[in-house]
């Protein structure tokens, strides 16, 4: 048997994987600066099977437009440089020596406005996961009055609850837009 303070744990507890999800799709939307998040979503042939990069070189940043890549074996310089060139980042390694530099090139004032809508969009999906979430959880409320293990006075209490805990979350999802479309701007 549930109790509405399960249930609005369990809410907010998925409300947090959320933010932490887009949190992590935030990171993949490029901005004029390095990131080594940036090529997490790159994945190199490695002996047959296809790894994250992050498994097969050392990731780090030179300087703030250039990603260096660090391969751990010898062999592997060639392919990690074609895992880069044939993602879909616009990326162009280039191999000296051992090490590979990825240089960030400078984004036009179109693809900063493409970048920000983006982030947008993943803002509004992260949202709507929020709601879908507060949904659910209002429904585990109604259902917990209805077999008449809670009162309705508990219902609207829990649902007031929810909606501030959605509330919060939401507004922690604008700000990160916000602070997103402020770095993607900046030149």
């Amino acid at each position: 048997m549930t109790t509405i303070t399960e249930i609005r744990n369990a809410a907010e507890a998925k409300m947090k994987q959320s933010l932490s999800a887009f949190q992590n799709n935030l990171v993949k939307i490029r901005t004029g600066r390095a990131s080594p998040a940036l090529l997490d979503t790159v994945h190199v042939d490695y002996y047959g099977s296809q790894v994250p990069l992050s498994q097969v070189a050392n990731v780090s940043l030179i300087d703030a437009r250039t990603i260096s890549v660090q391969p751990w074996e010898k062999g592997m310089g060639a392919k990690i440089e074609k895992a880069i060139r044939e993602s879909d980042l616009g990326l162009n390694p280039a191999s000296m020596g051992d090490l590979i530099r990825v240089p960030m090139p400078p984004m036009s004032e179109e693809r900063r406005k493409e970048m920000t809508k983006l982030a947008r969009t993943e803002g509004e999906q992260a949202k709507v996961a929020m709601r879908n979430l507060r949904r659910d959880a209002n429904e585990g409320v109604k259902k917990l009055v209805k077999d008449k293990l809670a009162s309705e006075d508990d219902q609207k209490r829990s649902e007031a609850d929810i909606q501030k805990i959605t509330d919060r979350y939401i507004a922690e999802i604008d700000k990160l837009v916000v602070a997103k479309e402020a770095d993607i701007m900046a030149v």
